[in-house]
């Protein structure tokens, strides 16, 4: 069995108790209003990190290119309240556009 196997077998098997002991915490833990906070937020905190990263970063390093522009658009968009394909659309265009023209 080769080391891959046994990462992947090992990784489903740590991901299958984290999800169990996720299933077993009481209830009242999870309606604490503390915990409840949290769990609004979490997703936003980790969407926004993955687009910063993305946005922003090139293997280990920093890297500013077409894709700031594209970001920039889409902040514009969103605080004019633009629906979503138009932000989405907007943002590739202008990332496209920078690209091609420099």
């Amino acid at each position: 069995m080769s080391i891959f196997w046994i990462t992947t077998i090992g990784s489903g098997l740590v991901c299958f108790f984290l999800k169990y002991l996720g299933h077993s915490i009481p209830e009242s833990w999870l309606n604490r209003p503390r915990v409840q906070r949290i769990n609004t937020l979490l997703p936003i905190v980790l969407l926004s990190a993955l687009v910063a990263v993305q946005t922003f970063a090139s293997d280990a390093k920093l890297q500013i290119d077409q894709r700031v522009s594209g970001m920039l658009v889409a902040v514009i968009a969103l605080a004019l309240r633009a629906p979503f394909p138009v932000v989405v659309l907007g943002s590739a265009f202008t990332s496209a556009m920078v690209y091609n023209f420099l």
